[in-house]
């Protein structure tokens, strides 16, 4: 027969445990359990096993015991966690990939009922076909939509229909990483998107430095450009002279060098076929078979 432990010793064994996890993890991802069952948990816990651990508790105790571990090793790095366990959360301790434990733990979703007065998580259609109901009782078929309260009628249509449209499981809320605190959409980003954010971020960089005359690194190369123009425009107007400046005074002077110049610089990059087939002699009008060294026909 098990011993039962006093509420005491039930204390001390789940500080035990949190503060081991909290040596041994830097990974955490909070997770909303509104509506899960315990088998539902069971079957989460099962398919996290190997890399990641799942911690549900009462909030008040689960902030006791972070706030004594910081003050028994003076790591304070797990402190965010502590004004995130507000309402029904539970605690995803991992070593793997955030985004493949989302993934994993997003798959143990279990459908539940429309009970009244619940506020509907997605928007709720039945389904074309055959209801089983006879004409007298579908005066009442009603759509719910996402974040509208289920009224009585629309839970026992559903309920007739056997149909539970409500899919729950845990939720995950924020992502805790390293002391820092983050939305999962995070995980979304792929490395294209991280580019494309940097890019623009670069980029607007270059225009308040260049808005500001500040150099920094992301506006001194237009900056060097721009000067350059400067001294470009300051020599063609005056006697000023360094040979590309020469250079672009002599097409200024005479404009249809301009025109002769663009040709010449499209046949540099790929145009040089064309002079090939002018030069093409056109084949003799008589020419036979024979004359070429072989025959259309077999002999």
């Amino acid at each position: 027969m098990a011993i039962k432990r006093t509420k005491a010793e039930k204390k001390i064994a789940n500080d035990k445990k949190l503060c081991a996890l909290l040596d041994e993890y830097t990974k955490v991802l909070i997770a909303l359990a509104d509506n899960v069952g315990s088998k539902q948990l069971q079957d989460i816990r099962r398919g996290l096993r190997g890399d990641s651990v799942v911690l549900m508790g009462k909030n008040t105790l689960i902030r006791r015991c972070i706030k004594v571990y910081a003050e028994k090793t003076g790591n304070k790095a797990f402190d965010p966690l502590m004004d995130l366990l507000v309402g029904n959360v539970g605690l995803i301790f991992t070593k793997g990939d955030l985004k493949e434990v989302r993934e994993e733990v997003a798959k143990y979703k279990v459908g539940a009922p429309a009970r009244v007065g619940l506020v509907a998580p997605v928007d709720v259609v039945v389904p074309p076909g055959n209801t089983g109901l006879d004409p007298s009782q579908t005066s009442f078929f009603q759509l719910i939509k996402k974040g509208d309260k289920v009224g009585s009628s629309e839970s026992a249509l559903l309920a007739k229909l056997g149909i539970r449209p409500f899919p729950y499981g845990l939720k995950i809320t924020n992502v805790y990483e390293d002391g820092s605190v983050f939305s999962p959409v995070v995980l979304d980003l792929s490395e294209e998107d991280l580019v494309e954010k940097f890019a623009a971020g670069v980029s607007m960089v270059a225009s308040l430095s260049l808005a500001l005359s500040y150099p920094t690194l992301a506006a001194v190369p237009h900056m060097f450009i721009n000067g350059y123009k400067n001294v470009l425009a300051v020599a063609v107007e005056t006697d000023y002279s360094y040979p590309h400046a020469d250079k672009i005074k002599e097409y200024l002077k005479d404009p249809s060098k301009f025109a002769v110049a663009a040709p010449v610089a499209a046949a540099g990059s790929g145009a040089s076929a064309a002079p090939k087939e002018e030069e093409k002699v056109p084949e003799p009008a008589e020419e036979s078979d024979e004359e070429m060294g072989f025959s259309l026909f077999d002999d």
